[in-house]
């Protein structure tokens, strides 16, 4: 196998030997919950949800209809520097202000859900009422799943509830042009689940996406075709072709084909086939091509206006795949500079404008915008918690309010949700 990278130290613990600490969590964080049901796992939401895979209905998702995006220019080129520290240890630049929105194992403001250890990827889906949803995955062993918080037209918290329960390391993800979020598994047999931001469709396990240490996953919106991270030290970058498009008009995420990428020196793209998608034989999933280009740990992914942008964090970089000249470019290097602005890349997410918004496992704390010119932009630090990282970055539908987690922070170490909000944009 060619790599072009080297190799990198995990993170974090994330499988083997872990059953007692799944055991414990289990047992403080859902407190009077039955393991043998699929039922009441909504934190005492009104509304019942089965958060698990089930036999009724079609594989394929119904399709959320969501409302479009509003029409906005970015106005992030024009924020100024950081200043000090707030009340809560954020920094902000002049004319931003920053909340807590929830903390781990504390309801969220006005629902009765408590909010889930390790908050780690997340994404935003707009509403007909004008309101929308933000969902963030868990990333914890065995009990790990996803949360969703809903707010109306003004901003104003309305529900919380569980959209998938009892997974493992549920990393990051991606949304999907028919209002599904991608929650990705991190861990070796690790699988992307298919779940309900509104909490009501069953979640569903999409199994012909690979079994690996899965991270995120982007889709082309135009040529239908997935694109998937892996966070290991000699990862790859797939690529998920569904085999036929649902009664629908979207794919069919049950079956397809997976390939893995080869990347030549000029970087040119080549999709190779994997044999064994589900890791059904004794090869893992990454290891069954030859050829294969590896990563250092692929780590969050998003696709804007025909590129597909991913992180490796083990050598902090951030990639971009031009989709109709398959080649692939470095958008950004840590290690050009002596002293880099952004480190240890992470989640990312873009803006509608082309801002690619990068946050930090480590590093700074922060949540760095690389303009589409190169330029670096923070827009967030949190201070004293430096054994944290940043996860979730995504905007609301105005375009106003950022949403992200510090994964480890809060009280006791286990993860707080917040929300920023100023002028990141205008209305076009």
């Amino acid at each position: 196998m060619r790599s072009l990278l080297r190799p990198i130290p995990r993170r974090r613990i994330l499988e083997g030997g872990l059953a007692g600490f799944a055991a414990t969590m289990a047992s403080r964080l859902l407190p009077g919950c039955d393991a043998s049901s699929g039922s009441g796992m909504d934190g005492g939401s009104d509304t019942p949800r089965d958060v698990f895979l089930g036999d009724a209905g079609p594989d394929w998702f119904t399709p959320n209809e969501l409302p479009a995006r509003p029409a906005l220019v970015s106005r992030i080129a024009e924020i100024g520097p950081l200043g000090a520290p707030d009340a809560a240890g954020v920094r902000l630049p002049s004319g931003f202000t920053a909340r807590v929105l929830a903390e781990r194992g504390q309801p969220v403001a006005g629902t009765a859900y408590d909010w889930h250890t390790f908050p780690d990827g997340g994404a935003t889906f707009p509403l007909a009422d004008g309101g929308w949803v933000y969902v963030s995955n868990s990333e914890v062993p065995r009990i790990g799943g996803v949360g969703a918080i809903r707010f109306d037209a003004s901003g104003a918290t309305s529900d919380a509830y569980r959209i998938l329960d009892r997974t493992t390391g549920n990393c990051a993800g991606g949304p999907t042009p028919w209002g599904s979020w991608l929650s990705c598994e991190e861990y070796g047999r690790g699988q992307v689940w298919e779940c309900d931001p509104l909490g009501v469709q069953g979640a569903r396990a999409r199994p012909a996406l690979g079994v690996f240490k899965h991270e995120a996953v982007a889709v082309d919106p135009e040529r239908w075709h997935l694109y998937l991270t892996e966070d290991e030290s000699d990862g790859h970058l797939y690529r998920f072709v569904p085999a036929a498009m649902a009664p629908t008009g979207f794919p069919d995420l049950s079956a397809g084909r997976l390939e893995v990428a080869s990347v030549a020196m000029d970087g040119a793209v080549r999709w190779l086939e994997v044999p064994d998608p589900g890791f059904t034989g004794e090869t893992p999933t990454r290891r069954q091509v030859a050829g294969a280009t590896a990563f250092e740990g692929g780590e969050g992914i998003w696709h804007h206006e025909g590129v597909v942008y991913f992180s490796t964090k083990g050598d902090n970089r951030i990639w971009a795949l031009d989709l109709a000249a398959s080649r692939l470019s470095v958008l950004y290097d840590a290690g050009t500079s002596s002293t880099p602005i952004l480190r240890g890349v992470d989640n990312l997410t873009v803006s509608c404008c082309g801002d690619v918004l990068v946050a930090e496992d480590g590093g700074s704390m922060q949540i760095v915008a690389i303009l589409p010119d190169g330029s670096l932009k923070p827009l967030v630090q949190v201070t004293g918690q430096d054994s944290s990282e940043i996860t979730g970055p995504a905007f609301d539908p105005s375009g106003t309010r950022l949403y992200f987690s510090s994964q480890r922070g809060g009280a006791e170490g286990q993860g707080i949700t917040y929300v920023v909000e100023g002028p990141f944009h205008g209305p076009a």
